[in-house]
């Protein structure tokens, strides 16, 4: 259990936490969320007992195991096993203990009856705490986390961030204390780690506080959201989309409850101020004067993040082909080794309008793969760039190369084409820099900030196929979601390095997989070919053995030319609207031959139709909704046509559907 009690914390003379209770009962698995710099990690600072409010008390009366995303404190001379071995220091307490008592009845010094007893004890402790295990458990764990077994013995100053990241964790879930706090976990994890991770704190049975910034994990690890605003903490009952659904109810009946009080209130006043000076009205006047005094004013609701839409600059329109490339290797030689990343893999093709998410586990070569699409990486093979392509690109490390000396709007003007300072100010705004925000200096800047001014800097010139790696790396989930209603309505091609498996599955109809020196290609979105993964349509290696099962290996149903053309997709849209035109017209030419079959897979189809023009339909009402449509008298012909357009073919598809229903 943990209480918190009036907790007031301010840092820099800025308040972070004002007036904070919230009571953390056990068993708990709760999702921590809130805006960049809303103070999440400083809550759990605080919970951690590694920071001391200014006002108000914390009682715990729980072990507490606190994930930093700072792991810089690791003796570097340790080896991965030797730091991870540390979580069982009381095992080692217990196992120099029984030496001691070991050595000192070899010396047999007239104790031996109390030392045996002693030495029982311990044995019993030690069968406890399945001491026997130990090294196994490090192994699996690490094992799970992505190291192998050459690198157990590897020193920690070897490592990068985040595989030092992978050691603190193992650490941590070994201990297992009473309570975790785990900010950002799956930070540098790739889409496999985070798979193990779920299934590994499954069976944890303490008290969870999560804070990330990805959907998916917060849906599947939370059955409750603390959302963290403006220095306090409102609770609600149900993971993540619950959390959005009900936080949307509670403000609109907030904001009726406010509203109906404004109303009452002027009511009220006008009563007053039209019968102050009439005596047969004075006991009314008089009362509601009381009314209005003795009334408990509520609060304005806090408004809702802003519907923030990136627009991105209209790119020209590419020729059909994108990219494509040959069967190429990649091999990464250095005095000690030679890496070979990819052999023999592809041949690959980009079509326009593609939206590809290329996942797979760290060190598969997902950046390398990247880099070669963008011709900046040599490699043994043929890239051919299609027509009238221009590319437009991001690096996971981009933030990094930020001048911190020039402004936010300085930054923006630095690599766009369009210097107008109208121009940048929207684009900045479209990423959540306002106001004066543009104007602070980059070194000031968080580190989701760094990454939004980059992926600004990114899209300020047309691009019509864009290539981001890791993206989403330090957004919060509002600029995430924010990212990905942009992608959405991109009208380019892209391909995007991820782990974040809500983002992918919201913006990729594509999934490439790099894994053992291959590509692998499936057509649909991350959750389908997690799904055909799991339901043996893909093997199991080909998602990276999640479940470590054996199956056959599976062959990708890739076309020998690669997506389909424009032209292919013309013509059996073609195909389809005369078999639905046989199947209602019932001629019996055409329609006799058509099998149950085949009429069901033509019903299934016509769905499809129907769900994409509905998406159309909504889209045109979206854009017949804009006041700047109004403006142009032949931008709202147009649009208005468009609409019209959709309208008629969504009631022919209807029929459509439904002729072919009532034939099954």
């Amino acid at each position: 259990m943990i209480q918190l009690h009036s907790i007031s914390l301010a840092l820099g003379g800025h308040p972070i936490l004002e007036k904070l209770s919230w009571t953390i009962g056990p068993g708990r698995r709760i999702g921590l969320i809130g805006a960049n710099g809303a103070g999440k990690t400083t809550l759990l600072r605080v919970i951690a007992g590694q920071l001391t409010p200014d006002e108000g008390t914390v009682s715990r009366s729980s072990t507490i195991g606190y994930l930093t995303q700072d792991v810089q404190e690791m003796d570097g001379d340790r080896t991965v096993m030797d730091e991870t071995l540390t979580a069982f220091e009381h095992i080692d307490r217990l196992i120099r203990r029984e030496n001691s008592i070991t050595r000192a009845l070899a010396r047999d010094n007239g104790r031996t009856d109390r030392l045996l007893a002693d030495l029982e004890q311990i044995h019993a402790q030690l069968a406890v705490h399945e001491a026997h295990s130990v090294q196994s458990r490090c192994e699996s764990v690490l094992t799970g986390l992505g190291f192998e077994g050459d690198d157990f013995g590897r020193a920690l100053r070897e490592l990068s961030g985040g595989y030092r990241m992978r050691v603190a964790l193992a650490r941590l879930l070994l201990q297992a204390p009473d309570v975790l706090l785990l900010d950002e976990p799956t930070n540098h994890l790739d889409i496999t780690t985070i798979d193990w991770l779920e299934q590994y704190l499954k069976g944890y049975r303490g008290t969870m506080i999560i804070v990330s910034h990805d959907r998916y994990f917060l849906n599947r690890m939370t059955g409750a959201i603390a959302h963290l605003r403006h220095g306090s903490v409102t609770e609600y009952a149900g993971n993540y989309d619950f959390f959005l659904i009900e936080r949307t109810k509670r403000h609109q009946l907030e904001l009726a409850a406010y509203e109906n009080q404004q109303r009452d209130i002027a009511r009220t006043r006008r009563f007053i101020e039209r019968f102050r000076y009439k005596a047969s009205k004075a006991r009314q006047v008089q009362s509601r004067v009381k009314y209005l005094s003795r009334l408990e004013l509520l609060r304005a609701p806090e408004p809702l993040e802003s519907e923030i839409r990136i627009r991105f600059p209209a790119p020209r329109r590419s020729g059909r082909m994108v990219l494509s490339l040959s069967a190429f290797t990649k091999v990464y030689t250095t005095d000690q080794q030679r890496v070979t990343v990819f052999h023999n893999a592809g041949p690959l093709a980009i079509e326009r309008g593609s939206k590809i998410a290329l996942i797979g586990k760290n060190g598969a070569g997902k950046s390398t793969l990247a880099r070669i699409l963008l011709g900046t990486e040599p490699f043994d093979g043929v890239r051919t760039p299609g027509y009238h392509v221009d590319t437009g690109f991001f690096a996971q490390h981009q933030a990094e190369t930020l001048s911190p000396d020039h402004t936010v709007l300085e930054s923006l003007r630095e690599v766009s084409t369009n210097s107008h300072e109208v121009h940048l100010r929207t684009l900045l705004g479209a990423f959540l820099f306002t106001g004066d925000d543009v104007l602070k200096p980059v070194r000031v800047l968080s580190g989701g900030e760094k990454s939004r001014l980059a992926l600004a800097r990114t899209f300020s010139n047309p691009a019509n196929f864009l290539i981001l790696d890791e993206p989403t790396n330090h957004l919060d989930i509002q600029s995430i979601q924010i990212l990905i209603e942009a992608l959405r309505q991109f009208a380019g091609t892209l391909v995007i390095v991820s782990h974040d498996r809500h983002f992918l599955d919201q913006v990729a109809d594509t999934v490439w997989h790099a894994d053992q020196g291959t590509v692998r290609v499936y057509q649909g979105t991350y959750s389908e070919y997690r799904w055909a993964c799991e339901h043996g349509s893909i093997s199991q290696q080909a998602l990276g053995g999640i479940r470590g099962a054996s199956r056959p290996e599976f062959r990708p149903p890739v076309r020998s030319g690669g997506p389909k053309s424009k032209e292919q997709k013309r013509r059996e849209a073609e195909a389809r609207n005369r078999a639905f035109q046989a199947a209602r017209s019932g001629d019996r030419m055409h329609s006799a031959a058509l099998t149950p079959v085949q009429r069901t897979r033509l019903c299934q189809q016509a769905e499809t139709a129907i769900e994409d023009a509905e998406n159309r339909r909504m889209l045109a009402e979206a854009e017949l909704t804009q006041p700047e449509v109004y403006s142009n008298p032949d931008r709202a012909r147009k649009a208005s046509k468009a609409f019209a357009a959709i309208e008629k073919e969504l009631s022919e598809l209807y029929e459509q559907w439904e002729s072919l229903a009532e034939s099954l």
